[in-house]
């Protein structure tokens, strides 16, 4: 079916029909019938829904379930908060409360109808309104206030209709690539110069099992897919939280199938995790920011209440309440925008950056980011555990790869967002922000061997605005290790600094990804990549990448990691080595123009993975051992696989995705706006170390 038979603008074939009407932003009342010969469809909604915008889990109703007796049927439990559909591309709206009810008697395909429902969210910080001027979030996603009218489906399908339709969609529309069929009715209507072309290759046998065991990791949900599981090892009886859909996880799946002209699960992902997005999320009664995204979700088929033998699928997400520590991912928001950026790049499709949803879930992740709070830097603080290394490691503070990741996201966001009255004092402070960050990291996570020799040479204790040691860092911190392992030619970013205190530590991630967003100078990112090939052996060993070097031991492991039987020195997050970082390494090596080193890197990886069965990482300092604890058959090693080898063959989809340097960024600075003599500016001292 094409699109014009559902609202909104949409590619996706939807699972039900939709009637999207409201009559206020909290109480409700309705009662809705429509006669369509034997059609009758009712709506019970209960009159008052303070949290109405809030849920913890999605329903959609599948309708293969139904009695091909009584025709086609869709109940939803009335105690239910939240709301009910089998698709997103009927509209943006965010909340719902409501109960369903398609009479039995009915013969037809059952019909929705969805009362559209402002949210009473809290209001957003008020530090983060006075800084971007954002209007509410009601009046993003409720365009025209409450006397908008009722949008009404005037088709209605019956199941005819759908074995009608499903006849005239012949092997002729569709094509075949890398084994797996894509309907070209998708492209339709679509500019040719947008559309995205799949490269004819001949791929490899591990290649070839790569791709088999990706597809068989994909999860679906109403019939769609939406995202691919952590892990899908057969022999593991207790998966834990390996069996659902990590928004980090799934990057590097999202990448090898938009390379590969698979666009349709990656555009599914983007839009139920933004869903998902202003769901209630509590801890201890405490609920965190709105805009925080799901570290995981989970499809489940529960029994449906109050019949005979029905079902529903539902989303369950984990925003942190269930994780081990119970820690909010800060990572998986800033992964998302990066992710929504890369599909628009990639596939030319950049109407979906424009939904007013998707518009507002970028400015609510951005106004949690961007809030003020007793920080005095520009990087975010954040505990340990919240991001890829998600147990307690001693990042807490302002950890390298969360700067990292967050700066990419800014830049990307400041790329896709709209600009208008609404939008363009958000767009300034990001600006600001970019500026700010982008200058800190420059100038005081940056180590080679000439500013090692200066922190070794600091004076302490200094108490003025012109200090030379301005974080008081005692130079007895320089570790042992590293004096030695320093090459002349290169340097890299520390791992973490907050007051008298530098982590020294190595981390690849924040590493590779202050390369592939230019938050290092063209010099610095060099310096890393030199850094990495003078010490390979420590880096790559026989696999390629540590996730930090040096690993934590002895009296240093017990109290950092609390004794953690799982990173345990060489093991896990505390210097294992981890194969889904290829695909990073390979972007920051292709952009750095040093594709050859990939390569090493690739073919390293390649002699062992599918022999290994694909383990998630590897344990002691050469990465001989598959992971003590490591899961077998782990997507984001087989998609960081593909979707390496997919960048080197295709450089040029490489360059879609990193940023090169905005010079423009650099001639800001918030100090200028100051009408007092008190701030002093400290970039044109460094200007010279910011610019190279």
């Amino acid at each position: 079916m094409n699109s014009s038979s559902c609202i909104g603008i949409s590619t996706m074939k939807p699972c039900c029909r939709i009637i999207i009407s409201y009559r206020s932003f909290s109480h409700f009342g309705v009662s809705l019938s429509r006669s369509n010969n034997n059609s009758v469809i009712h709506t019970n909604l209960s009159k008052s829904h303070p949290k109405s915008v809030y849920n913890h889990e999605f329903h959609c109703c599948n309708n293969r379930s139904w009695s091909q007796d009584t025709g086609h049927k869709c109940i939803v439990n009335l105690d239910r908060r939240g709301f009910n559909v089998c698709d997103w591309n009927w509209g943006h709206a965010r909340g719902f409360s409501s109960g369903f009810l398609v009479d039995k008697s009915s013969s037809s395909t059952g019909v929705l109808v969805i009362p559209k429902v402002a949210s009473d969210i809290r209001n957003h910080s008020t530090s983060v309104e006075g800084h971007v001027n954002t209007k509410g979030f009601e009046s993003i996603y409720i365009q025209g206030g409450l006397n908008v009218k009722p949008l009404v489906i005037e088709k209605i399908e019956t199941e005819s209709d759908v074995a009608k339709e499903g006849k005239e969609e012949t092997s002729s529309n569709r094509v075949e690539i890398n084994g797996s069929e894509v309907n070209t009715n998708f492209f339709k209507g679509l500019n040719e110069s947008t559309t995205p072309k799949v490269d004819e290759r001949e791929v490899s046998k591990i290649e070839e099992e790569a791709w088999q065991l990706l597809r068989g990791t994909i999860v679906n949900y109403c019939g769609n897919p939406v995202g691919t599981v952590a892990a899908n090892d057969p022999a593991d009886r207790q998966p834990l939280n390996y069996d659902q859909v990590f928004i980090r996880d799934f990057v590097p799946s999202a990448l090898a199938f938009l390379l590969n002209g698979e666009m349709e699960i990656v555009k599914n992902f983007l839009l139920h995790t933004l869903q998902l997005q202003s769901w209630e999320k509590t801890v201890d009664c405490y609920s965190p920011g709105q805009g925080l995204m799901p570290a995981s979700f989970k499809v489940k088929t529960v029994p449906l209440d109050g019949s005979d033998g029905g079902f529903e699928e539902v989303l369950d997400p984990d925003f942190g309440e269930s994780a081990i520590g119970r820690v909010a991912p800060v990572d998986s928001g800033l992964w998302w925008i990066i992710l929504l950026r890369a599909y628009g790049k990639i596939t030319g499709d950049y109407a979906l950056q424009e939904r007013v949803d998707v518009q507002t879930g970028i400015r609510l992740g951005l106004n949690l980011c961007l809030s003020d709070g007793f920080d005095m830097f520009p990087t975010l603080l954040v505990t340990d555990g919240s991001c890829m290394i998600d147990r307690r490691m001693g990042i807490h503070g302002h950890p390298l790869e969360i700067q990292a990741l967050f700066y990419s996201a800014l830049r990307c966001a400041r790329e896709m967002l709209i600009v208008n009255d609404e939008t363009k004092n958000l767009v300034a402070a990001i600006n600001n922000r970019l500026s700010a960050l982008s200058f800190h990291i420059r100038e005081y996570y940056w180590v080679d061997m000439r500013k090692i020799n200066e922190i070794y040479r600091y004076n302490t204790e200094e108490y003025s605005t012109d200090a030379v040691n301005k974080f008081n860092i005692y130079p007895d911190q320089i570790p042992s290790w590293l004096v030695d392992w320093i090459p002349e030619e290169g340097g890299y970013l520390i791992g973490n600094l907050q007051p008298a205190h530098m982590d020294f530590r190595f981390f690849t991630l924040g590493n590779l990804w202050a390369i592939i967003s230019s938050l290092g100078t063209s010099k610095q990112n060099e310096g890393i990549l030199n850094l990495i090939e003078a010490r390979w052996d420590d880096l790559m060993g026989h696999m390629p990448l540590k996730i930090c070097y040096p690993a934590l031991e002895y009296e240093e492991w017990r109290i950092i990691t609390g004794s953690d039987p799982k990173n345990t020195p060489w093991s896990y997050h505390n210097g294992g080595s981890w194969p889904t970082l290829l695909w990073q390494f390979t972007l920051a090596c292709i952009k750095m123009g040093k594709p050859e080193l990939a390569q090493k890197a690739v073919a390293l990886a390649e002699t062992r993975l599918s022999m290994d069965q694909w383990p998630e990482y590897y344990d002691t300092r050469s990465g001989r051992f598959i992971g003590k604890q490591s899961r077998l058959f782990q997507t984001w090693t087989i998609s960081g696989f593909l979707t390496s080898k997919m960048l080197l063959e295709n450089p040029d989809k490489a360059s879609l995705l990193f940023l090169e340097e905005d010079y423009e960024l650099l001639e800001i600075c918030v100090c200028a706006l100051s009408k007092t003599g008190r701030k002093k500016c400290s970039r044109f001292a460094a200007r010279s170390q910011i610019l190279v």
